[in-house]
């Protein structure tokens, strides 16, 4: 089913008044429990459950959009409130960033029906990422007619099984074959991330370089052939790579052995079973070999479990 399908016109505000993400959605649900008698009657404990699933991450999610959303016990489906502001504020995004929001996305779900709203954001991400203009469009629209008729427009599908373009994080840029180890070094501590993806001109990707190529590249070649390293205590392990920094480049170093990819419309099911059986932290997202971003193992946790 379509993610417009799930909403209704009479659902959608304009000029909505609010400093903060509360005041927003304090303004939508006070609207919606007028007409809906499920949101009336379950309001303090809907409310109460959107503030607490703010407190443990904020839900802005990008290009100007925050998604607040929780889900309650024997809610019936889903539902869908969007909010055009009268002004935008400021909020905090997952890194601690300052946003500013000028439409907001209310949903709220029943327990089990998590699959949905992550649909639904995977959906908007996709969206953003592939014309940013379409949903800042949103918040400049006059009607709520021209709204729906617009996410119409982006057909956004969100009762299928959920697959790896879900879930994969593109923020992540990769590195190429031609840059330095310092880059790689520069790029691991400002993006806290262990490994990169390595891919060549043409954005295929080819494998990846994580902190132990790195370490690897600074220890002596024979070190693995010793039982006992004690004598080399004096010795600088890093001297090597001090002075060749600059110079080397991802191609000497990068591996292709043991680094799992997957495709676009790989389902979730496998997705958690190469976590489970191969033992890795991330796994790259491909389209037609090439590189199109990374999913984390954790986010099988933030975005299935906690979403």
């Amino acid at each position: 089913m379509k993610l417009e399908n799930y909403i209704d016109e009479d659902s959608i505000y304009i000029n909505v008044p609010g400093n903060n993400i509360q005041e927003v959605t304090d303004f939508i649900l006070n609207q919606e429990k007028k007409k809906n008698s499920e949101i009336e009657k379950e309001f303090s404990l809907i409310r109460d459950a959107l503030n607490k699933r703010e407190q443990q991450a904020s839900t802005y999610l990008d290009a100007g959009i925050a998604i607040p959303h929780c889900k309650l016990d024997y809610f019936d489906d889903i539902y869908i409130g969007i909010g055009i502001l009268e002004k935008p504020f400021i909020m905090k995004d997952v890194l601690d960033n300052p946003q500013e929001v000028s439409t907001v996305i209310l949903i709220i779900a029943d327990i089990l029906e998590s699959k949905k709203i992550l649909k639904i954001m995977s959906g908007i991400s996709r969206m953003i990422l592939n014309n940013e203009n379409n949903i800042k469009f949103l918040s400049t629209l006059k009607s709520p007619q021209e709204i729906l008729n617009k996410i119409k427009e982006i057909n956004i599908d969100i009762d299928h099984n959920i697959i790896a373009e879900d879930l994969y994080n593109c923020e992540i840029s990769p590195v190429k074959l031609t840059d330095t180890l310092e880059y790689v070094a520069t790029k691991i501590v400002k993006e806290k991330i262990m490994g990169l993806p390595v891919v060549d001109e043409n954005n295929t990707f080819l494998g990846e370089v994580t902190e132990k190529e790195l370490i690897e590249f600074g220890m002596p070649k024979y070190i693995n052939l010793l039982n006992d390293v004690n004598f080399l205590a004096m010795n600088d392990p890093f001297e090597h790579y001090l002075i060749n920094e600059k110079f080397v480049k991802v191609e000497e170093i990068y591996k292709k052995e043991n680094v799992i990819s997957v495709e676009k419309k790989t389902p979730l099911m496998e997705i958690c079973y190469l976590f489970m059986s191969k033992g890795v932290t991330r796994i790259y997202v491909t389209e037609n070999q090439k590189y199109v971003g990374i999913i984390f193992r954790s986010d099988i946790i933030k975005k299935i479990l906690h979403v």
